[in-house]
């Protein structure tokens, strides 16, 4: 699974990366070192707008599906299995036509140990950015819309296989204006695209190395979200 991640870019180089402009509630993003469930985090994702141009935005949204006819005190789940996300209930609409990218630049995981929990950060061997494929939903709250999202998983084929089971499943550069595109997808569509992402996310994950940091991480209260030294690498003993 994928239940915290980092992203150390900020607002001006997020608007750059994806050539994209601001929306959403005019907030500003900052390098984020723990982004945690139930939190905001910034979604990419295209809509066409009144003069029918297709507009791709960067905007806050909620970790945390929940779909517009789901219950208030209903399941809102933070990652979608890659297996059966054109199937299950929860996300086939959301796959068909609320497609966004959940930028990140790398996640944690944890292994259980004699001691306790030791989280591991799983990164680009390079650095940089990483496109995880996510879906979104909306609801109306107040005069304004509430965005929510949730990101898809896949069985491990990065580093993370050494400490979990899964992973997010992630687009290429290449990939990106298909996954975005607005519009509901018919069936056939949904099939190319999901098998797309398949092949794409594995081929991504061979690049990603992981190692073990401070267990200050394990906290989401106690971490400072905008401290850089909670993804570097400890050593043991």
């Amino acid at each position: 699974m994928c239940g915290r991640f980092v992203l150390e870019i900020d607002e001006a180089g997020l608007l750059h990366a994806y050539v994209a402009t601001k929306g959403g509630d005019g907030r500003d993003w900052t390098p984020t070192y723990s982004i945690a469930p139930s939190t905001m985090a910034p979604v990419i994702r295209e809509h066409v707008d009144d003069d029918g141009q297709t507009v791709r935005m960067v905007e806050p949204a909620r970790w945390g599906l929940q779909p517009s006819w789901a219950k208030d005190k209903g399941p809102r789940p933070i990652n979608a299995r890659y297996e059966g996300v054109t199937s299950n209930g929860m996300f086939r609409s959301a796959f068909a036509s609320q497609r966004v990218v959940v930028p990140m630049s790398g996640y944690y995981e944890w292994v259980e140990t004699e001691t306790g929990k030791q989280p591991y950060y799983v990164h680009p061997r390079e650095g940089g950015l990483l496109h995880a494929a996510g879906l979104a939903a909306a609801r109306r709250e107040g005069e304004g819309w509430a965005v929510t999202f949730t990101i898809i998983t896949r069985e491990a084929r990065d580093a993370a296989g050494q400490v979990h089971d899964r992973m997010p499943a992630y687009l290429p550069d290449d990939l990106l204006a298909d996954w975005l595109a607005p519009g509901k997808l018919e069936q056939v569509e949904r099939e190319h695209l999901h098998s797309e992402l398949g092949a794409a996310s594995e081929t991504i994950a061979r690049d990603l190395v992981t190692h073990p940091v401070d267990r200050k991480v394990n906290s989401t209260r106690a971490a400072d979200r905008s401290d850089a030294s909670l993804i570097r690498p400890v050593e043991f003993g």
